[in-house]
């Protein structure tokens, strides 16, 4: 999502006071450094290395960045989706793309594809900003299916959803039978700040039909731009802001969705007593990651953060996670795409 003129707006206090505490000069960037486990930016979360190897560069004739999705996809290569509509297929270990595919909606326009995971039959769920929407693609990028959307979750007019505000997370829950998709902010009418999050249920050849809603709260000033599941059906859950002058704000929240209410059938979020809200607990701020030699091309209050809107988890044992995040350039000059690779105890 281009954060410029919607995050200016959301700039949150927080940030500023972040930046304040350590905007660190570094050395020369290094793509794909690497550094020994135990890099601690919280006591649950490390950070094993970065890679901007993919900045700036093009495959096939295609721009590689405004990284907004990552997945794992077949044979344990990586699915990285474009807000420009495209997606490419990229070797895990190198991160060198392998495949671009572009996709588009049914009059052939463009999408600001945002959300993205595999099917267990290889096909892709891909959600859209525009409307908002969720597409069923075949490898080749062709259009299989569509899913229902909550009128309200609907840009307006349609419903009370700001654009550029929509589906940003989609993640399966264990067993791949509920689809779950985050809003990246607020409805109107509900408090700033408790966003929603939208279930589906897989019914056989029927597809997937409109499931359980919940809300969750968060930090002022914040969206959320990605959220995926862990093995025991927990959430793991990116917020971010930007200030200018300032720069991003990056925060990880491990999140259960088990015992909240179901919000389907409530028309507005008031922060409510009757409500139980999505509990979250933070496993780390990332302005607190050691910087790895990384630089910043605007400032940050660590050299490390750029817009990082993408996430995926990529291996686990013993709940310990393997969590690979990207940054969405924006395809601007002053903006980096970079790879994190972080390991995180839930």
């Amino acid at each position: 999502m281009h954060l410029r003129s919607v995050r200016t707006v959301l700039a949150t206090v927080t940030a500023g006071l972040a930046a304040a505490t350590c905007l660190t000069a570094a050395g020369p960037a290094q793509a794909g450094a690497k550094h020994p486990s135990g890099h601690a930016c919280s006591p649950t979360v490390s950070i094993d290395r970065f890679s901007d190897a993919l900045d700036k560069t093009t495959y096939d004739g295609t721009y590689v960045g405004n990284i907004s999705a990552l997945a794992v996809d077949r044979n344990g290569t990586l699915a990285a989706l474009s807000d420009r509509s495209s997606l490419f297929g990229l070797n895990a270990k190198t991160l060198a793309p392998q495949r671009v595919v572009q996709l588009a909606d049914e009059n052939g326009t463009d999408l600001d594809s945002e959300g993205l995971v595999v099917d267990r039959d290889g096909t892709y769920l891909v959600s859209s900003e525009t409307e908002p929407s969720i597409r069923r693609y075949s490898r080749d990028g062709r259009i299989l299916d569509r899913l229902p959307v909550p009128d309200a979750l609907k840009v307006a007019p349609a419903g009370r959803a700001v654009g550029n505000g929509t589906f940003e997370g989609l993640t399966f829950l264990p067993g791949r039978r509920t689809l779950l998709a985050s809003m990246e902010y607020s409805l109107s009418g509900d408090t700033a700040g408790i966003v929603r999050f939208q279930t589906w249920q897989r019914h056989g050849k029927d597809g997937f039909r409109l499931g359980a809603q919940y809300a969750y709260r968060a930090d002022t000033g914040l969206g959320v731009p990605e959220v995926t599941a862990t093995p025991d059906g927990r959430l793991l859950v990116l917020e971010r802001g930007w200030t200018s002058g300032v720069g991003n704000t990056v925060r990880l929240y491990l999140a259960d969705p088990r015992r909240a209410t179901n919000t389907a059938g409530i028309d507005t979020l008031t922060g409510q007593d009757d409500v139980r809200l999505i509990k979250k607990t933070l496993l780390a701020d990332l302005v607190n990651c050691p910087s790895l030699g990384a630089t910043a091309k605007q400032p940050q209050p660590n050299p490390l953060l750029d817009n990082i809107e993408a996430m995926t988890i990529t291996g686990h044992t013993k709940g310990r996670l393997k969590l690979l995040l990207a940054s969405d350039d924006n395809q601007n000059p002053v903006q980096t795409t970079r790879f994190y690779h972080l390991r995180v105890r839930v």
